[in-house]
C-alpha cells in the first residue's frame, strides 16, 4: 500500500480489502499499482482466503446450461456465473479452497483446473496416453477429487475407477490415478478394493489432513486416500452410526472448517458429527435438529455445505438454510419446473478465493 498514507494503518487497510469479493479485488486493480500487486501478493491471498474461508458459499452447477449458481450464507444473495472462459463445455467434478477440477464433456479424458473468479485456467495433461475408446474402456473415473493446499499453493487431482475388461463388470482392482502440481505429472497404482458409491458419495469429497475423504454406500466408514503415501484406508464412522449398521438413516460427508464432518437425517432429526481429533478417528456431536418445519421437504433435502454459522440443504426445486445461531429455516433459491436434474446433484462447497492455477505463478507469489 502507499506508505505516504499515514491517517489509515495499513494492516487495517488490508483487512478491510480482505473482506471484499474476489471480483470487486480485481476491478481495483487499475485504481493504483499496490491495488494491481495485492491480489498476487501472498500475505494478501493468504489472509483473504482465511477470511473467506470462515463462509463457504453453496455452487450449483446448472446443467441444463452453461453456467453455475453461487449463494452468499450472511447476504443469502444469489450470483449467476459461467465457465465460458474455458472456450469448453464441462462438467463440476470436484472443488477444493476456491478452486475447481471440470471435466470435459466432448473430450472424454481432459480434465480442467480453474479459479471461477480470476478466470484463471490450466488444462491438465492427459492421464493416459491411449485414447478413450468404446473398445478399449479399461477403468471408469468413478471417483474424482481436489485438494487444493492453500499452505503451499500446490494440488493433486485423483481419478479413480474399477478396472473393466471389454464386455465384462467392473473387476475388484481400483486403478488411481494421481495428478501432482509440483511435479506436473500423473502417477499410477492398483489396489484390490470392492465398494459402491452413490452419486452423492461420488459428488461429496473432503479434503483435510492430507488426504481426501470420500463416503462408501454402506455408509460404515469412510475411504481415504493419503496423498502422501498414495495409499488408500478406512477410517470409523462416529460410534452411533456404525452400532446401526445399514439403518442408519441417510447419511453424508461435508467439510466443516478444514475438517471431516459427517451428517444423518434419521426420521425427523438431523445429527452432524465433526472429527475433532483425527489421529485417534475421535468424533464429536456438533448439532442435532428437528426437522419438523420442513416437514414437507425432509424426505428431499440433501445436507450439502455448511459452516459455523449455516447449513444449506438442496432440494429438487429448493435450497433451504438452517441458522445455527438464530435456529431459522430459509428457502434462498428455487427453481421452476422446467428444470430437469434436482439442485442437489450439482451441489458443491465453494470459497471465494484468489488462488491461481498455473505452476509459473506459484513462483511469482511465493
Amino acid at each position: 500500500m502507499d506508505p505516504r498514507n499515514e491517517s489509515v494503518p495499513e494492516d487495517l487497510i488490508l483487512q478491510i480489502l480482505a473482506r471484499l469479493p474476489v471480483k470487486s479485488l480485481i476491478r481495483f486493480k487499475s485504481v493504483s499499482r499496490a491495488f494491481l500487486r495485492l491480489p498476487s501478493d501472498r500475505h494478501f491471498v493468504r489472509l483473504h482466503h482465511e477470511i473467506s474461508s470462515r463462509n463457504p458459499n453453496l455452487l450449483i452447477e446448472l446443467l441444463d446450461s452453461s453456467g453455475f449458481i453461487t449463494i452468499d450464507p450472511s447476504s443469502l444473495s444469489v450470483s449467476r456465473s459461467s465457465l465460458d472462459f474455458l472456450a469448453d463445455r464441462v462438467r463440476i467434478r470436484a472443488s477444493s479452497n476456491g478452486v475447481l477440477c471440470c471435466a470435459s464433456v466432448a473430450d472424454r479424458g481432459l480434465y480442467y483446473i480453474c479459479n471461477p473468479n480470476t478466470r484463471d485456467f490450466r488444462p491438465l495433461p492427459r492421464a493416459r496416453e491411449r485414447p478413450f475408446t468404446r473398445f478399449q474402456p479399461e477403468y471408469e473415473a468413478t471417483l474424482v477429487g481436489l485438494a487444493f493446499d492453500p499452505s503451499t499453493y500446490e494440488y493433486n487431482v485423483v481419478l479413480a475407477g474399477f478396472y473393466r475388461p471389454f464386455g465384462r463388470r467392473p473387476q475388484d482392482r481400483l486403478v488411481c490415478m494421481v495428478f501432482d502440481s509440483a511435479a506436473g505429472s500423473w502417477a499410477k497404482f492398483v489396489s484390490s478394493l470392492c465398494e459402491e458409491f452413490t452419486h452423492m458419495n461420488r459428488n461429496q469429497v473432503v479434503y483435510s489432513t492430507g488426504a481426501l475423504h470420500w463416503l462408501t454406500h454402506a455408509c460404515m466408514y469412510l475411504l481415504v486416500l493419503d496423498l502422501r503415501d498414495l495409499a488408500w484406508r478406512k477410517m470409523s464412522m462416529p460410534e452411533e452410526i456404525a452400532a446401526a449398521g445399514g439403518f442408519a438413516g441417510r447419511v453424508y460427508l461435508l467439510d466443516f472448517e478444514g475438517s471431516v464432518s459427517v451428517v444423518r437425517i434419521y426420521r425427523e432429526w438431523m445429527s452432524v458429527w465433526v472429527l475433532e481429533d483425527y489421529r485417534r478417528e475421535l468424533w464429536v456431536l456438533k448439532d442435532r435438529v428437528n426437522l419438523r418445519c420442513i416437514r414437507g421437504f425432509a424426505t428431499s433435502a440433501f445436507p450439502v455445505s455448511q459452516s459455523k454459522d449455516v447449513v444449506f440443504l438442496a432440494t429438487q426445486k429448493k435450497v433451504l438454510t438452517y441458522g445455527r445461531k438464530d435456529k431459522v429455516w430459509r428457502e434462498v433459491y428455487s427453481v421452476g419446473d422446467g428444470c430437469t436434474y434436482p439442485l442437489w446433484f450439482s451441489a458443491h462447497s465453494f470459497t471465494n478465493t484468489l488462488f491461481p492455477c498455473h505452476q509459473a505463478e506459484w513462483s511469482e507469489v511465493k
